[in-house]
């Protein structure tokens, strides 16, 4: 894992600790997660709320656009090596249209979960539950921050082939 988010984090400068946290609110680490089923008559499965899949939950248009933008017809949103570079793309470039430092882990998410177009529009001023939501992926980022710092000789180590224990 660590391998794949330090790649993605080279190529577009989206910081480690938020793609996890991002992983970690959309899917909980789940590479098969989908939202929930509507519902017929309040009991028979009817179709999902989105399209939204994977590790990421990159929707199909959004996650159509990746493939084409980065030619990677292959790539899988059950893949985590794709899920993170998906969501590197996805930092990167809300960081060129919207002008969202890729630091900002707040402001990111919301962007994450609103869209490009939904965070121009403001969305997510009326849903006064996201501020919660992008507050805690916040804190998350600090979590695993910390927890890099100390893992991180070792884990550079584990990419470089060679493994302390």
């Amino acid at each position: 894992w660590y391998k794949f988010v330090k790649n993605s984090e080279k190529k577009w400068g989206a910081p480690v600790e938020l793609q996890m946290a991002i992983i970690q609110r959309e899917s909980d680490f789940d590479w098969l997660a989908a939202p929930e089923w509507d519902k017929l008559f309040k009991v028979i499965p009817y179709k999902r709320k989105s399209s939204a899949f994977g590790y990421s939950q990159a929707i199909n248009k959004t996650w159509d656009q990746f493939v084409r933008e980065t030619n990677q017809p292959l790539a899988l949103r059950v893949s985590f090596n794709d899920s993170v570079d998906f969501i590197g793309w996805y930092i990167n470039k809300s960081s060129q249209l919207l002008k969202i430092p890729k630091d900002d882990y707040f402001k990111q998410y919301i962007a994450y979960h609103e869209g490009w177009g939904g965070y121009k529009r403001g969305t997510y001023k009326k849903k006064k539950f996201l501020s919660g939501v992008a507050a805690k992926v916040k804190k998350q980022t600090a979590t695993y921050s910390v927890q890099l710092k100390k893992c991180q000789p070792a884990l550079d180590r584990a990419v470089k082939g060679w493994w302390p224990f």
